[in-house]
């Protein structure tokens, strides 16, 4: 049996170290087994750019941050549309979570035998080999992630506009540009520090929390005035009259009715995978955590500790926040707005009120923008310090290369070098690159194109890491996984994704001919510095 030291060394130390035979605590008596290789690109160093200052509670903040964004407060309605009742809503939500949960679980369970900065990155150019690494490095940096925080500094806005009873204007420039502004100011309050990014992630994170108690906490309410009361005319009422699993004729945004009992039953698949696309949207995020891993203390513990904690949470918070949207609102409001939240308060307390949970749902967006630009920076980091990008978006701390004044004996201020460190220890430089691209995306895209593009990008790359996790379950039995969950969770996602990419190609093919470019111009990006480096 390991003693307790040697249990807490190995939860502690880096895990890019030999994951296949355990260590020998005396390197005189054998000789010490061959390492897997450094991932870093920096010289076969198992050292990140980051220091390990993170704890399974900033992880945990980081997902919740993530995940409770805008589609909490939104997607109710475009799922609502698409299924025959509100308790089939709930029955979607619910499996949505389950299926963030598997892909959350498989992803943890590659972080703690395989980890390294940048993500899903590390995970495929271990399994299938260099060229997968940079795709997925090259669609995350170029693509996923800035039409991420276009959507959200998009969404941010607009919840604005909402409150002040202007809609459907989120094509005009000054939109757009207010959009712009708002991602600078996130991203600059991310240029400060690690910590001071974490920090301000958990008082989003509690706001979050405040905006989905407010709504279950009115729902609650609402449902036990109607109890006691049953002639009493508050809320939507239909939750106390209607069944909740019962079909009924559903009204569109676009003012048209859909009768469930008259659809096939291919028509019914096909309204429920778009409900099921909507729940996977709000639910998007749940992989973050990875993308911190090399930062966490002691990630074979703390990860698992971080996903099964947060993914839970989140599907309970959700699936009781729809449930009390059911309660505020009658049933044929749901499916109509896009700002089911604000529209529910309004309806209940008032026009005052409605602005205060505008503001609030407004810090939410604002917490998920701060999350994801904090993931963003890390992602383009890792891909330089694997030599995919120029070395300039591997420094931190400070605007283009590596100040002149740290490599001299002395700094200006007559503070000895040897103290050392930049004034910030964020990667400024890539926090920059992901600024311009979003900025490019929010300028010319849509919200509904560049959501259909986030999703192709990012679910083909999650179905190719899920998948390889599988193949890697048969391929190295052997390789030490702190973390494994039975052989069914991969597999379920992995069914599911590859459905959800096919499903949006099909229905998007301009959107995937957009991406399968995006990949083209990467390969040759890719080839261009490999021949470069030859040289």
């Amino acid at each position: 049996m390991p003693s307790i030291s040697e249990v807490e060394d190995d939860v502690s130390r880096p895990l890019l170290a030999d994951q296949r035979e355990p260590r020998d605590p005396n390197p005189a008596d054998s000789a010490a087994p061959p390492s897997v290789p450094a991932r870093d690109g920096r010289d076969g160093r198992n050292g990140g750019t980051f220091t390990k200052n993170l704890g399974a509670l900033e992880a945990f903040a980081i997902v919740i941050s993530i995940v409770i964004g805008s589609g909490i407060f939104t997607s109710p309605g475009s799922i609502d549309t698409n299924v025959p009742s509100p308790g089939s809503a709930l029955v979607v939500w619910l499996i949505g979570g389950v299926l963030a949960w598997t892909g959350a679980s498989t992803m943890t369970e590659l972080g703690t035998a395989i980890p390294g900065e940048g993500g899903v990155q590390p995970y495929l150019q271990y399994i299938f080999g260099d060229v997968f690494g940079f795709l997925a490095a090259w669609t995350w940096i170029v693509a996923v992630m800035p039409a991420t925080l276009a959507i959200l500094s998009i969404v941010f806005v607009e919840s604005i506009y909402s409150a002040l009873g202007v809609t459907n204007q989120a094509d005009r420039i000054e939109h757009k540009l207010f959009s712009i502004l708002i991602l600078v100011i996130i991203s600059v309050a991310n240029s400060i520090s690690t910590k001071a990014s974490t920090r301000l992630n958990n008082f989003f994170v509690f706001t979050k929390f405040i905006a989905i108690a407010a709504v279950v906490i009115a729902g609650l309410v609402v449902a036990v005035l109607q109890a006691v009361n049953p002639e009493r005319d508050i809320g939507g009422r239909d939750w106390f009259k209607k069944s909740w699993f019962g079909n009924r004729e559903v009204t569109n945004p676009d003012g048209s009715k859909t009768d469930w009992n008259k659809l096939t039953e291919w028509e019914v698949l096909g309204h429920y995978s778009t409900a099921l696309y909507g729940a996977s949207w709000a639910y998007s995020g749940w992989d973050k955590a990875v993308y911190v891993s090399a930062e966490l203390k002691a990630p074979a513990r703390q990860l698992p500790l971080a996903i099964n904690s947060a993914v839970p949470m989140i599907v309970f918070c959700f699936i009781t926040a729809n449930a009390s949207y059911y309660i505020l609102l009658p049933w044929n409001v749901v499916s109509t707005t896009d700002s089911v939240a604000v529209t529910a308060i309004t309806r209940l307390l008032g026009g005052g009120f409605g602005i205060v949970t505008a503001i609030i749902i407004c810090l939410v967006v604002a917490g998920s923008l701060l999350g994801n630009s904090f993931v963003a920076g890390r992602m383009t980091v890792a891909a330089a310090n694997m030599k995919w990008f120029p070395r300039l978006f591997a420094s931190v701390g400070h605007i283009g290369l590596k100040p002149r004044s740290e490599d001299e004996p002395g700094l200006p201020n007559g503070r000895p070098a040897s103290s050392g460190s930049p004034p910030s220890d964020a990667p400024i430089n890539a926090i920059l690159l992901s600024v311009i691209l979003s900025a490019l995306y929010t300028l010319l895209g849509s919200f509904r194109a560049l959501l259909t593009f986030n999703g192709l990008g990012e679910y083909s790359f999650f179905f190719l890491t899920v998948l390889g996790a599988i193949i890697l379950r048969f391929r190295e039995p052997e390789l030490r996984r702190p973390y494994k969950p039975f052989i069914l969770v991969p597999m379920v996602f992995a069914v599911v994704s590859g459905f959800v990419v096919i499903r949006g190609a099909f229905f998007a093919p301009v959107l995937a001919l957009v991406v399968i470019t995006v990949w083209i111009f990467g390969l040759g990006f890719y080839w261009v510095r490999k021949r470069l480096a030859e040289r």
